[in-house]
């Protein structure tokens, strides 16, 4: 049986390695090496070597090794090449450093040497409320508590008040964090479900959620982590309601916290690049042009950095990030056929990167990709792409599967495929409104093309007309401004009354911008 590329462990890991990752592991295994150990560097090799992971392949190339010890040697294999990457590693991640403290505060008061595993202890709480991580100091504070607690060190006196406040104080922030934490993660998981919010009962259900998972005096936090969950957790609520200028106000606190305190941004890289990834988004559902191409420069600055390159984590999501970024420019400025030059990088690394990136970077990805042919007026490519999200049976982000039907439905409009419109209209219509996503803005689009088969082409022009006038004053409506943001009705039917394509009505648009 061949075990999946995307499902077998082992070949992710050894497929992950750089060469510099590689090279250490076998200095690693070839410093405490034993017979076995040779076995896995020839297994190591072996699974480098594959493009894709077959079982029956590998055994053919180690004659040596049979099917029995096939599985006992990759689990060994597995744990030698983490245990050679935590020691590579350990000068680069704060948790890991602070974690080999501790492992060597424990060795020495096992050996009865407990004065210096104190001095160990204290040096790492140091760094610890340096690096503002408060869950280590509990494990920190716990043992200096049992040596306290078993053993006269001489410093009980003036230990045990000191160590009972910092456990309250250290508890309370942990209780704090905790719970701010959760409340970022499930407004994000709302999102990622969902998409915004589709109506009054989504956009109470929110609020109350909001308002009863929220801590008491929120705003007196001061501790990093503190701020960052609360506000990533105001930066999701404002997203979901589609209050996008409270988004952009949370999303640059979120980024100002890490400028205030420029040493977090090496801590907590990954929250950094996923504030500027929000930041940048903020900028363009204002269409705040200025303020993006700003954000947007300090992001590819910042890409070319050590702190960004320093994981493979950091350079993927880097990647997605501002290439996610460069596309929304193109679609807030009109230039579709100049933002098809970035496809060709954007597939390449999609494919390079498929065993890291999660579907829902997928599903976004094609969805802004259709759009760039749609405006291109390259409907046909259009379809195809959104074909890969109508396909897709993964749970995620409902409004993005209804909205990838819908331009799928105009781009056949704009192909004059009658022949299928009709069905296609019945089949959007039914599945919106199973997924409860149908706004005014959508009942007025269907009800908009199915009149337009009644209509000779040539007498098309009022009817755009009739239909822009009805729901231009919708552009302000909260609710209906979710439909505007996946597709630009109103730009699109200008183009048809103007006799102009899409690109061109948005790009006048982006000239005309008072935040160019």
């Amino acid at each position: 049986m061949i075990a999946n590329r995307s499902t077998d462990i082992l070949f992710q890991l050894v497929r992950s390695l750089e060469k510099s990752e590689k090279r250490n592991f076998k200095l690693y295994i070839k410093r405490n090496s034993s017979k076995e150990d040779l076995k896995i560097i020839q297994l190591f090799d072996a699974i480098d070597k594959l493009n894709e992971y077959d079982d029956k392949i590998l055994l053919k190339k180690l004659p040596s090794i049979t099917k029995p010890q096939l599985a006992n040697l990759k689990n060994h294999l597995y744990k030698q090449i983490l245990a050679s990457l935590r020691l590579l590693k350990t000068s680069e991640n704060i948790d890991l450093q602070l974690n080999e403290q501790l492992d060597y505060a424990r060795i020495l008061y096992n050996k009865g040497l407990k004065l210096q595993s104190l001095k160990i202890l204290e040096r790492a709480k140091e760094i610890a409320r340096a690096n503002h991580k408060f869950s280590f100091l509990t494990l920190v504070i716990s043992l200096e508590k049992k040596i306290e607690t078993l053993h006269i060190t001489r410093s009980m006196r003036n230990m045990v008040d000191k160590l009972s406040e910092e456990a309250l104080e250290v508890s309370g922030r942990i209780d704090r964090v905790a719970r701010l934490s959760n409340l970022a993660l499930q407004m994000y998981s709302w999102y990622i479900k969902n998409g915004h919010a589709r109506n009054e009962k989504d956009e109470t259900g929110i609020k109350e959620f909001f308002k009863n998972n929220l801590p008491p005096n929120a705003y007196l936090l001061t501790d990093f982590y503190e701020k960052l969950y609360l506000y990533q957790s105001y930066t999701w609520y404002a997203f979901i309601r589609q209050d996008f200028l409270m988004y952009y106000r949370y999303s640059q606190k979120w980024i100002e916290i890490f400028n205030a305190e420029k040493l977090m941004t090496s801590v907590e890289t990954g929250h950094y690049i996923k504030g500027m990834h929000n930041l940048l988004n903020a900028h363009f559902d204002l269409r705040n042009h200025k303020g993006f191409e700003k954000t947007l420069c300090e992001f590819e600055k910042f890409a070319q950095t050590p702190v960004a390159n320093h994981h493979d984590n950091f350079r993927i999501h880097t990647f997605i990030y501002i290439y996610s970024a460069k596309v929304n420019q193109h679609l807030m400025r009109g230039t579709f056929k100049e933002g098809l030059s970035l496809v060709p990088h954007i597939e390449e690394k999609l494919k390079e990167y498929s065993l890291y990136i999660d579907k829902h970077r997928i599903l976004v990805f094609n969805y802004k990709i259709a759009t760039l042919y749609y405006g291109s007026g390259n409907y046909g490519t259009s379809i195809d792409y959104l074909q890969r999200i109508i396909n897709d049976n993964a749970d995620l982000r409902i409004d993005l599967h209804c909205y990838a039907r819908l331009l799928h439905l105009m781009a056949h409009y704009e192909l004059r495929n009658y022949d299928i419109i009709e069905s296609l209209i019945k089949s959007v219509y039914r599945f919106m409104a199973k997924m409860e996503n149908l706004t005014v803005i959508e009942e007025e689009m269907f009800a908009f093309l199915r009149k337009s088969f009644k209509v000779s082409p040539k007498a098309m022009k009022p009817e755009f007309e009739k239909f822009l006038q009805k729901i231009k004053h919708f552009e302000k409506s909260r609710f209906e401004t979710r439909a505007f943001a996946y597709l630009d009705i109103i730009s699109w039917l200008e183009g048809k009354v103007y006799e102009k394509s899409i690109g061109e009505i948005i790009h006048q648009k982006y000239l005309n911008s008072p935040h160019r």
